[in-house]
């Protein structure tokens, strides 16, 4: 398994740093988020270390997708939130602090203040039909 020596997640993963520690299977650990958005806020994340989505085994992404599910209805069960937003970033500019992949379980409530909806406004067909084009070919 991979590891970065840096990271603070591979710290946790090693033991090295303590947690909150909700879940652990042989591919991907869960815990308290220690900076939470929201009350029950929690990572779920793979042991090995992958930077980004990019770098992810998809058979990897799958166990940490179960893992977050398994969290997230155990939240929905003891906090009763309005909602839970699944939240995953890449990159500098979606704000990834830590750069070892990790998937937030984020529980939400209704009027919570919390920014990360970007709003709805209607798009332009022409602008996503060309989107559209360019990603369906590099697929």
């Amino acid at each position: 398994m991979s590891a970065d020596p840096t990271c603070i997640f591979c710290k946790i993963v090693a033991g090295a740093i303590p947690c909150f520690k909700l879940h652990e299977d042989d591919e991907t650990i869960a815990f308290m988020d220690i900076n939470p958005g929201n009350d029950g806020h929690a990572l779920a994340i793979p042991k090995a270390h992958h930077p980004d989505l990019f770098s992810l085994p998809p058979p990897l992404a799958a166990a940490v997708a179960r893992t977050a599910q398994r969290v997230a209805i155990a939240v929905q069960k003891a906090l009763k939130p309005d909602g839970i937003n699944l939240v995953q970033a890449n990159g500098k500019g979606a704000e990834q602090s830590v750069f070892h992949f990790h998937l937030h379980v984020l529980p939400r409530r209704v009027g919570d203040q919390l920014k990360l909806n970007w709003g709805h406004r209607a798009g332009d067909m022409a602008r996503i039909k060309a989107n559209f084009e360019k990603i369906k070919a590099a697929m």
